[in-house]
């Protein structure tokens, strides 16, 4: 029987999952790990868990004992698979790694993250990231690393409202029809906070990200015959490259449990970004974003059935933002919001988005867990449709394997439904919030 579960599980992460692509699916507030020594609740007993780790044990070494909380590493290194119309094919390989520096427990975990991947269509992603908490989190030093040959599917701008205008470049711009646009591109982001620990929990940082796109490639980009090439036109953007450098301003506050898989506790982020054309953005423009999560046991004897609760919004105060870096879905800092549909399926100059999930153990050594969930996303567009005036919802379910009980981090494995015939399998790491 073990034999059958370590083989239906390998042949699992290599299943065809349509994933929100435009962005890498992982990031370091899912991927990150606890230390090495971790220190588990009262009332999690970890030695009742059965993970990846045991099974591989049994199977390989059948008749040897062993200690299941014993020699776990501080590093986990999975398969990249993933496949859509868009993007071909994925195969490459990720790795996460975590611990907590100096012996204060209330310390956050240090986290670092890698990947890199290749798909049938020619597409490279390579990225690396961190998020590193000093001893007693005096300090937080969060970044990432970005260079890729991508592609971005485009559906048009707006929440899908249909247009009932006569305007043909408000039509282009809204694609009634749901007609995708591959756009092509080389992306580089480079981006670096840093926050002070000013509070018990609160932190308040700053920084700089510079997103650059050269040789963007979108077919019949002449005359207005896209969604892209309408907003560029309109907006004063050029059709082949941008730049969006800015500064960032943010106010943190965390007191969940773990960033894995929380139990219990709240994340909340708060931030102000603002390009400017003197350090070599295209356009000027102050956005803010926010992010809150909630997240509520349900159980004293099984903490790991909880309630979460998720909001995630970008709202464009003044300026310009060019056309793919709109805020929209999966474009939250985890890219992975609104799932059912591919990233940017829905765009606007405001964005919002809020989920809720039941997370569940399926057998009792928690080996095999379950979820249920639900989205709402809502946005604006150019011809009158407000924030909050329309909403485009999202539904599913998945299960969840343990891949390290130490450090919480599961195989995540959800089938989801949007509308407009929008479903998919989106395979990841760790919980999506």
């Amino acid at each position: 029987m073990k034999r059958l579960l370590f083989l239906l599980l390998l042949t699992g992460i290599q299943t065809i999952a349509f994933s929100q692509v435009g962005h890498p699916a992982d990031s370091l507030k899912v991927d990150s790990l606890t230390p090495k020594k971790p220190q588990a609740p009262p009332h999690e007993n970890l030695q009742k868990q059965y993970d990846f780790g045991d099974l591989m044990g049994a199977v390989l070494h059948p008749h040897k004992k062993r200690d299941s909380l014993r020699n776990k590493s501080g590093i986990t290194v999975v398969p990249n698979v993933a496949a859509n119309p868009t993007i071909g094919g994925q195969l490459g390989i990720k790795a996460v790694a975590g611990r907590r520096l100096g012996n204060d427990p209330k310390t956050l975990f240090s986290v670092g993250a890698t990947s890199a991947s290749i798909t049938t269509k020619g597409i490279l992603y390579f990225y690396i990231n961190h998020n590193i908490f000093t001893p007693g989190n005096k300090w937080n030093f969060q970044g990432n690393l970005v260079a890729a040959k991508t592609v971005t599917p485009d559906f048009g701008y707006g929440i899908g409202r249909a247009y009932k205008g006569e305007s043909p470049t408000d039509s282009v711009l809204a694609d009634p029809t749901h007609k995708v646009y591959p756009i092509h591109s080389q992306y580089y982001n480079i981006r670096e906070k840093v926050y002070k620990n000013v509070a018990e929990h609160l932190f308040v940082g700053a920084g700089l990200s510079f997103e650059i796109r050269r040789n963007i490639e979108n077919k019949d980009t002449a005359n207005n015959a896209t969604p892209s090439s309408v907003y560029n036109n309109r907006h004063g953007l050029p059709q082949g490259h941008y730049s969006a450098n800015g500064f960032l301003f943010n106010i943190e506050y965390i007191t969940r449990d773990n960033p894995n898989r929380a139990y219990k506790g709240i994340f909340f982020d708060a931030g102000i970004r603002v390009n400017q054309t003197w350090i070599g953005s295209t356009k000027n423009s102050l956005q803010l974003t926010t992010d809150f999560r909630k997240y509520f046991s349900l159980s004293s004897s099984s903490p790991e059935t909880v309630l979460a609760l998720w909001n995630w919004g970008s709202y464009l105060l003044s300026g310009t933002i060019p056309y793919l870096e709109l805020p929209g879905t999966a474009r939250d800092g985890t890219f992975r919001s609104g799932r059912g549909y591919t990233a940017q399926y829905f765009k606007g100059t405001k964005f919002n988005d809020t989920e809720a999930e039941l997370r569940f153990p399926i057998l009792a050594n928690k080996f095999l867990s379950g979820v249920v969930f639900g989205s709402l996303q809502t946005g604006n567009d150019e011809h009158g449709t407000q924030l909050f005036q329309v909403f485009q919802p999202g539904y599913g379910a998945g299960l969840r394997v343990l891949f390290n009980k130490a450090t919480r981090t599961n195989l995540a494995l959800d089938y989801a439904f949007g509308r407009f015939g929008n479903k998919g399998f989106f395979l990841n790491l760790n919980e999506t919030f």
